[in-house]
């Protein structure tokens, strides 16, 4: 599929969609009855600040009376951070193409238009000529998955953990992989045919990749 007819595909359906007032779930208000107030601080266990025991290994805790110790599955369901070599990535695969409906059924493009130029969020798509990085002498250039992002993992790391804006979460790895390859679509650093996995992520070279270093600091008054 050329691209001219990705942009004029997705443009199309945009024009389909009900325009939103925002992209986010609606607010709500969380309270606490004045009868249930007293009853949570009547269990609260406090310790003495001025007792010289606390604050040491193995002193006595503050006891709240709610919640459960996690377990090893409810941590391991939380602790899906990628690192940028890729370690931590799930198997997996999805191609430019699936991630192209998956832009449109999880709504990626009400908030960052049908190929992430648009908005009204933020704007994911665009290069700067000869993948310069000017950022520092003009501030009005707005940073992108193609100008500024410098690992792809961090991409499926973010896209994973964070989106959709409302539902966070619900993408299953192989939606994630393949909206990816969508992104990477938009900005050119993928071509339209291709499919997308943990070794494509590890190896797909950003064009900010040189334009980070590592925080290697350790401490005192070194600037990096």
């Amino acid at each position: 599929m050329s691209r001219a007819n990705v942009v004029s595909r997705l443009l199309s359906v945009a024009a389909l969609l009900p325009a939103l007032a925002g992209c986010g779930a609606g607010d709500s208000e969380v309270g606490v009855e004045a009868g249930n107030a007293g009853s949570v601080s009547a269990m609260v266990e406090t310790t003495d600040p001025g007792d010289g025991a606390t604050g040491r290994a193995g002193a006595a805790q503050p006891v709240y009376g709610f919640g459960t110790a996690a377990t090893e599955s409810q941590i391991a369901a939380w602790d899906i951070d990628i690192g940028p070599d890729g370690a931590g990535l799930p198997p997996g695969r999805g191609s430019v193409a699936e991630g192209l409906d998956v832009w449109v059924r999880h709504r990626c493009i009400l908030c960052h238009g049908p190929t992430g130029r648009e908005g009204p969020n933020d704007i994911i798509t665009g290069r700067i000529p000869g993948d310069e990085f000017p950022f520092a002498n003009d501030r009005s250039l707005r940073s992108t998955v193609g100008n500024y992002w410098p690992y792809a993992t961090t991409l499926f790391d973010y896209t994973r953990r964070a989106m959709p804006f409302d539902l966070p979460g619900t993408m299953t790895d192989e939606e994630v992989y393949a909206v990816v390859g969508a992104m990477l679509y938009f900005n050119d650093l993928l071509p339209a045919d291709a499919v997308v996995d943990s070794a494509m992520v590890v190896d797909t070279r950003m064009p900010a990749r040189d334009r980070f270093v590592p925080d290697n600091r350790t401490g005192g008054p070194t600037i990096r």
